[in-house]
């Protein structure tokens, strides 16, 4: 009788191996979820969500900062410089500490107005903010 052996017999092997690509992939998924918390940009601000059915703000603590075309500022309806808007929101906020921002801006002025005015409102520890917006049609 002739016996057949696969012990001296080479061949190739026609299936990929996927545990290591799995094991891969797993440890990517891992890396990926625990520096993904990380990488947001962490600030102090509730920001406004576009529902209604948010935490209700009492209207009477609202404080409007409107930032006009022409570098204007007012504070409810006084006029500030940026440079004061800091110190006057923290002395609010210490009178009433929940109170809340407003930030009307004109819709050509820029990008960067709107931080400077939204980097105030961080440094006077008021954690209250929106943005406020008309509807499309109006």
């Amino acid at each position: 009788m002739k016996r057949f052996s696969d012990k001296n017999s080479m061949h190739t092997l026609n299936e990929l191996n996927v545990t290591p690509l799995l094991d891969l992939a797993f440890v990517l998924l891992l890396i990926f979820m625990i520096t993904t918390p990380l990488m947001e940009n962490s600030t102090d601000l509730i920001l406004p969500t576009g529902r209604q059915d948010g935490a209700v703000v009492d209207p009477n603590s609202v404080i409007n900062i409107s930032l006009f075309r022409d570098d204007r500022l007012l504070l409810n309806t006084e006029a500030i410089a940026l440079e004061d808007l800091t110190a006057r929101l923290a002395a609010l906020h210490a009178a009433k500490p929940d109170v809340a921002v407003v930030v009307r801006s004109h819709k050509e002025l820029t990008v960067q107005r709107q931080m400077e005015v939204l980097d105030a409102v961080k440094a006077a520890k008021i954690t209250k903010v929106g943005l406020a917006k008309i509807a499309e049609g109006q």
